[in-house]
């Protein structure tokens, strides 16, 4: 139901729903500073706790998209928006039983939390035809987005102040609230309607047939492996910064170590800008050199703590930089974000224009499973030593992730498009 208030109240609702997941998590994963500064875990310990929680909210995102899509086609979209946040609620109250019951509580929690978000996810794109005119769309859509990316900026230095400065109760009411509060700005939403006629058996056979198409397809198949490769670095990173910064930087708090997230993203943001200025739609012949120019960042990230000019400080009042680890981290992104703004438009240009919302929610798919790779990935470097008698420390993390990623643009080479005049190999 296309009605005036329901644009406003879907974008303030939407800003804090995704707020509480990236507070969420920075609430949980701040608690493993205390516990290693205080010798209760291992720095082996913390690695491998940072790696799971993260992966956590992945996991349902996989398992659950086809049911998500098919609950959102068939039901209305405001009731989906109302019950994740429904859900995350559940999620935060379970994780708050921790305070009396013990920190492993979180676990069950956050995965709620991720389910709520799974069901959360398609509702906030797919309401805006149903509540917006046509000519709106490509605003409201960038304005979503940009909401999103935000408040998942905001939410990881928020929970990781909150964490810093408040009791881990106060903490869990704030979440509760932020929560309650995107419920409710979703709820007095005018509803939309349902669509009856859609079933689950040939809701989810139609996704499964349209990843197989765009996996017969050599070309949009690796389009799709490097936009899954984007999500694997980016969340390698930010899993791996909690032990860098700590071990590596010898960060005090946890809203220092969140800001390493943040540089991060400042470069995403503006190599994604600067991409869109110089590629027109379908041109990926410079795509592998943003990637190779991205391994080299992150073989220098690497190095960071074994030269020591790279740790060189700037005091401003109370804060501490490093300003080499900045430009290497806005580096990193910048590439990161040259990258995968060409994949984006390719695929969504050279794919079934009719299937646009399949295509992506494909794509999601395949973004989350790299992303619970990525997870993996830190895991198995924590327990090298273990299990192969080979230590991967914080740092050298970022030169195992470095090689992957160029084993991978070796083979990523992006056949050009029959008919296009763009020279798009890659």
């Amino acid at each position: 139901m296309k009605n005036g208030r329901n644009y406003p109240l879907l974008l303030a609702g939407q800003f804090l729903s995704a707020f509480g997941d990236n507070a969420i998590l920075a609430v949980i994963v701040g608690q493993l500073t205390r516990m290693q500064k205080s010798g209760v875990i291992t720095e082996e310990t913390l690695r491998a706790r940072s790696a799971l929680y993260t992966m956590l909210l992945f996991i349902p995102y996989i398992f659950l998209a086809p049911l998500a899509g098919y609950l959102n086609d068939r039901y209305a979209k405001t009731t989906w928006l109302v019950g994740g946040n429904a859900v995350k609620l559940l999620g935060t109250m379970v994780c708050g039983l921790s305070i009396w019951l013990g920190y492993e509580w979180q676990i069950p929690g956050y995965l709620i939390v991720g389910v709520g978000s799974c069901l959360y996810g398609p509702a906030k794109y797919g309401i805006l035809p149903e509540i917006l005119a046509s000519d709106r769309l490509v605003k409201a859509n960038g304005t979503v987005e940009l909401l999103t990316l935000l408040a998942i900026i905001v939410g990881a230095v928020g929970g990781a102040a909150m964490i810093d400065h408040l009791s881990l109760e106060t903490c869990y009411a704030v979440l509760l609230g932020v929560f309650g509060l995107s419920l409710a700005l979703n709820r007095a939403m005018h509803g939309t309607r349902g669509n009856p006629m859609v079933q689950l058996s040939e809701s989810v056979a139609g996704f499964g047939t349209h990843l197989m198409n765009l996996f017969g397809d050599r070309r949009l198949a690796r389009v799709l492996v490097g936009t899954g490769l984007f999500w694997v670095c980016g969340a390698a990173m930010k899993i791996n910064f909690q032990a860098w910064g700590l071990g590596v930087l010898n960060l005090g708090t946890n809203l220092q170590v969140s800001l390493l997230g943040l540089w991060l993203s400042v470069g995403v943001m503006a190599g994604s800008m600067l991409a869109g200025h110089l590629h027109r739609v379908g041109d990926l012949s410079w795509t592998r050199r943003y990637g190779f120019l991205l391994v080299a960042t992150l073989g220098l990230i690497g190095t960071v703590g074994a030269v020591p000019w790279l740790t060189g400080t700037l005091v401003i009042g109370e804060w501490t930089f490093f300003p080499w680890v900045v430009c290497l981290l806005v580096s990193a992104g910048f590439a990161a974000g040259l990258f995968l703004i060409p994949l984006n438009a390719a695929l969504q240009a050279e794919s079934d224009s009719t299937k646009l919302g399949k295509t992506i929610a494909v794509q999601n798919l395949i973004d989350n499973i790299g992303m619970l790779l990525a997870g993996g990935l830190v895991s198995a470097c924590v327990a090298s030593e273990r299990l192969v008698g080979v230590k991967i420390g914080a740092g050298q993390v970022f030169f195992v992730l470095a090689g992957m990623v160029l084993l991978i643009l070796v083979w990523l080479r992006f056949p050009n498009r029959v008919g296009s005049d763009v020279a798009a190999q890659g």
